[in-house]
């Protein structure tokens, strides 16, 4: 019977070794498996670089116009009949246009690259967040399979008191009750752990049933900045915030471009013409081709409502962007405020639980001592080993919420 007991005893509180730097370690592998890998990730990359191509596109002058004249009935001159004629093209539009375009352009690239940068952040936070919750089922495997045993143990104990008359069958179906829960919840566990260990092979891209690795320890987050800055350094760095703004300058570009297209377009050609011999002329320049240079012209806007229009669009768009700039930050101010309580929450939690798992093990401890000798309280025991799963179970679970809340913490700061 004390063996039974020491055993149990020893058995209740079994300390984990390994290093908080190993959690940092894995996930930093999988985060440049993600970015390499996820086909949604390149999706936004390709995007980007399409914006990209646009910069030359519109940063460049129109194409000349070539054109060449055949005179079916050639027209007589003093030096010879023109035969055929080439002329050449050039339109420039207003000083600046072609900047401003390309400065448009630009800034919707930069805008384009925002929203990739986001989705990284955002995916980055969906494998850190689901990893945080693997870690924690496979904890709380861990921790169900000890009470398992140690209710095994509980087993055991009851049945050498019965045995010598000194407790009754209602205990051991006590301890069956708590073992056919306990068995049910692991399960459930274990399930669970499988459809996250599918969830992150998904988002990294590779084999469904590749293993993850899980550290012995999980390293406890903190906030990467003391709180009365936080929140500035969120609405300075978030991507969502930045890819307003590009769209913001892309649209006052725009509104540049569009007041310098309704103003005069220039354009410069040259015209070239072949001209046969006149036989009755005795001009030295006879049977000479002509090179007429250069034509200048000028297109004038008289229709000048289209590019009214264009620039209102483009001032409407500006208003529209400033508002969601505004909507955005207030966003985000709740979604920061939010995630602080949820940090603290957790913080206050892990020391809850740890706090209470101490007191339950003594708690325990005590009640087994009296059971063993008087063969009372073997409910309480039960209710007692039960809560310190709970306690255990908690702690874990406030672990893995508060990495969490950091993980969101810095998706929000675009990290």
């Amino acid at each position: 019977m004390k063996k039974i007991i020491t055993f149990l005893s020893l058995f209740l509180l079994i300390p984990s070794f390994g290093t908080a730097q190993e959690t940092k370690k894995i996930l930093d592998e999988y985060l440049i498996i993600t970015a390499e890998n996820n086909p949604g990730l390149k999706a936004k990359f390709s995007e980007y670089m399409a914006a990209m191509e646009k910069v030359p596109q519109v940063g460049t002058l129109p194409d000349p116009n070539f054109a060449f004249g055949y005179f079916i009935n050639p027209v007589e001159t003093r030096l010879g009949p023109q035969k055929a004629s080439f002329g050449l093209n050039q339109a420039f539009p207003w000083f600046g246009t072609l900047g401003a375009k390309r400065d448009a352009a630009s800034e919707a690239a930069k805008a384009k690259y925002e929203v990739f940068e986001n989705s990284k952040s955002n995916l980055f936070f969906t494998l850190k967040t689901m990893y945080y919750n693997y870690y924690y089922t496979h904890k709380a495997i861990q921790i169900t399979k000890e009470n398992i045993e140690i209710l095994r143990i509980f087993k055991n104990l009851s049945l050498v008191k019965i045995e010598a008359g000194n407790a009754t069958i209602v205990d051991e179906l006590r301890v069956e009750l708590e073992l056919n829960d306990l068995e049910n919840q692991l399960a459930l566990f274990i399930d669970t752990k499988n459809s996250l260990r599918i969830g992150l092979n998904s988002i990294m891209n590779r084999a469904l049933n590749s293993s993850v690795d899980v550290p012995e320890i999980l390293n406890v987050e903190q906030l990467p900045y003391p709180k009365d800055i936080l929140l500035d350094s969120i609405y300075s760095n978030n991507h969502e915030i930045k890819t307003i703004e590009h769209k913001l300058n892309s649209f006052m570009n725009q509104e540049i471009a569009a007041k310098k297209v309704g103003a005069p377009k220039f354009n410069i050609g040259i015209n070239y013409i072949i001209v046969g011999k006149n036989p009755n002329s005795s001009d030295p320049n006879n049977g000479k081709d002509a090179l007429l240079f250069p034509s200048i012209g000028v297109s004038i806007p008289i229709y000048r409502n289209k590019y009214k229009g264009l620039i209102k669009e483009a001032q409407y768009l500006q208003e529209s962007e400033q508002a969601n700039k505004s909507n955005k930050k207030n966003t985000l101010g709740y979604l920061y405020g939010d995630t602080v309580k949820d940090f603290d929450d957790s913080d206050r939690r892990i020391q809850l639980n740890q706090n209470q798992s101490v007191i339950a093990k003594k708690v325990l401890d005590v009640l087994i001592i009296s059971y063993s000798t008087n063969s009372k309280d073997f409910e309480e025991v039960l209710r007692i080993e039960r809560q310190l799963l709970g306690y255990k179970l908690a702690e874990q679970k406030a672990i893995s919420d508060k990495n969490a809340a950091v993980a969101f913490i810095n998706y929000l700061l675009g990290n």
